[in-house]
């Protein structure tokens, strides 16, 4: 795959130059989007391999940007008949405009990740081996391991964008990704546990033995967590955050929220508040695309800006937003390197790299020794925001009760309540231990999806809502 991806149709480059020329003149921006994709995933379960697919897609998406209109149209196709009469289907988002072409994105030599394509090595027969592996392991912990299953996936991008004034830039994107699941029982109860990791690398870390050994140990430890879980309370109760993977209700019920779009459209319930206090002081978010090896980092994003590190939030102050070029430009500021896209058959919009909050002055011991009684997250599931007002709920898969200070019996069925912009207000004490997740996010937004990768440190926010199951 060392040839380009603009080789891959039947007219010559200049040819295409003058295509994409001709459709983007009197257009504000746009570009010419190539890709080719390898994919694999082995899911084994029950004691067998479930399944095995491994998947190619390759092709191209042109667009126009006028304004606020957008023309788009893809093709799986690398001809000269489909990139025409995709020219012709963008170039009416032109009519009645004479708009001057963008400049293109500033360049940089940074690359936050290798090339290493995870596919071809280790073979087909090494991956079973390991899937084989972590299933004997985990049945070996003892009878009351019920179901094992186990998912290794990959994928290799290989990205061209063109632009009219003849500037292309190229990105080839690693990513893997190992998932562990384990139900364990006693007589008629079974709960469930699982962990994962994964990142912008090759798979050559998760086949040392004490690396998937650990995975496997977290999971497994996680469903015995939850077999001996009572009913969670229901009420309202002070709330300590673990780090790492809890930073998902960060992400969810405040960064979808400081994405360009929503508040160019003002339908998110931070637009209007540049510079003033959206949360706690002391509290800085960012979000980091540069992080090496990360899920949601890149080299470029799928507009040909390179990634970067955009504070939003800083002493609880709004500073910023992330931005596509479109509507950075629309706003007056620059792209921030956030426009992302699923594939060549997507339009471009504002999507979150890795989004995090930062260090506060406290240890995780001082944040759960403060609290008298409380609710201990460690690990959540699905959760459901509403951009517009900020309201969310998420529920946790791994949870505790805090009793005077201490961590005590784990609960089962707590789901947080809130509504984003107050719950930054909530937040008291933010710990010393900021860390990212494990390598496991995967963010959908209108229609889309996108790896990204989401962090924190413990935190404590106070009197939030709890909904549970006792009774």
């Amino acid at each position: 795959m060392s040839a380009s991806l603009i080789e891959r149709f039947d007219i010559s480059p200049a040819e295409i130059d003058a295509i994409l020329g001709e459709t983007l003149s009197g257009a504000d921006d746009g570009e010419l989007f190539l890709e080719y994709r390898e994919s694999e995933s082995l899911v084994f379960d029950n004691g067998r391999l479930k399944a095995g697919n491994f998947s190619t897609d390759q092709g191209f998406g042109l667009r126009a940007v006028s304004g606020e209109a957008v023309g788009y149209a893809h093709a799986g196709d690398f001809s000269d008949a489909a990139l025409k009469r995709a020219a012709r289907a963008v170039s009416a988002v032109k009519t009645g405009r004479t708009g001057t072409y963008a400049e293109a994105p500033a360049g940089t030599n940074r690359k936050v990740y290798g090339d290493e394509n995870p596919i071809p090595s280790p073979g087909f027969e090494a991956k079973v081996r390991l899937l084989q592996d972590i299933d004997a392991y985990l049945r070996g912990k003892g009878d009351d391991v019920r179901q094992v299953s186990v998912t290794l996936g990959s994928q290799w991008q290989n990205v061209e964008i063109l632009r009219a004034d003849g500037r292309l830039v190229k990105d080839i994107r690693p990513l893997v990704r190992i998932n562990v699941s384990v139900v364990c029982g006693e007589g008629d109860r079974q709960e469930s546990g699982s962990f994962g990791a994964g990142g912008r690398t090759g798979f050559g870390e998760f086949f040392v033995a004490e690396n998937w050994q650990a995975i496997a140990d977290k999971a497994i430890a996680q469903a015995r967590v939850n077999l001996r879980a009572v009913a969670a309370p229901a009420g309202t109760f002070d709330i300590v955050l673990a780090s790492g993977w809890p930073g998902v209700m960060l992400h969810e019920a405040v960064g979808h929220g400081l994405e360009g779009d929503f508040n160019r459209k003002k339908t998110s319930a931070f637009a209007g508040l540049m510079g003033q206090q959206v949360a706690a002081k002391g509290i800085t978010v960012v979000d980091d695309g540069t992080v090496a090896e990360r899920r949601g980092s890149l080299t470029i994003d799928d507009e040909g800006t390179p990634s970067n590190r955009t504070v939003l939030i800083e002493d609880g102050k709004l500073v910023g937003y992330m931005q596509d070029r479109q509507n950075g430009r629309l706003m007056g500021t620059a792209s921030t390197g956030n426009g992302r896209r699923q594939s060549y058959a997507h339009v471009p919009m504002p999507r979150m790299t890795n989004t995090m909050m930062l260090d506060g002055p406290h240890t995780p011991d001082e944040i759960l020794s403060s609290v008298k009684d409380g609710i201990y997250a460690v690990s959540f599931g699905g959760g459901q925001v509403d951009i517009t007002s900020g309201k969310f709920v998420f529920g946790c898969t791994e949870a505790y009760r805090i009793r005077d200070g201490k961590v005590a019996e784990p609960v089962k069925g707590a789901m947080l309540i809130g509504n984003g912009p107050e719950a930054m207000h909530r937040i008291s004490m933010v710990g010393n231990d900021v860390a990212l997740d494990t390598g496991i996010g995967m963010c959908g937004k209108n229609g889309q999806g996108v790896p990204v990768g989401v962090g924190q440190p413990h935190l404590r926010m106070d009197r939030v809502t709890v909904g549970g199951t006792e009774t």
